[in-house]
């Protein structure tokens, strides 16, 4: 499983959700989803552009987390 740390990157900057969507550009609804990790899939460029706010690379968002088989 994929876990996206955004939800604890806004929280140390104390940012909402709206801050982040007005910040990128990203439709409200998109950073939700990756605040409440229920995203399907994240486009290249939303990546990019959380990258760039947040001033982390894609490893310090994004991390992968092997199933307990």
């Amino acid at each position: 499983m994929i876990r996206c740390h955004l939800a604890r990157l806004m929280g140390e900057r104390k940012m909402k959700i709206v801050d982040v969507a007005r910040e990128t550009g990203l439709n409200r609804n998109t950073v939700t989803l990756l605040y409440r990790e229920t995203a399907q899939r994240i486009d290249l460029e939303a990546l990019e552009k959380l990258c760039q706010l947040f001033e982390c690379e894609v490893g310090e968002l994004l991390e992968y987390v092997p199933e307990n088989s």
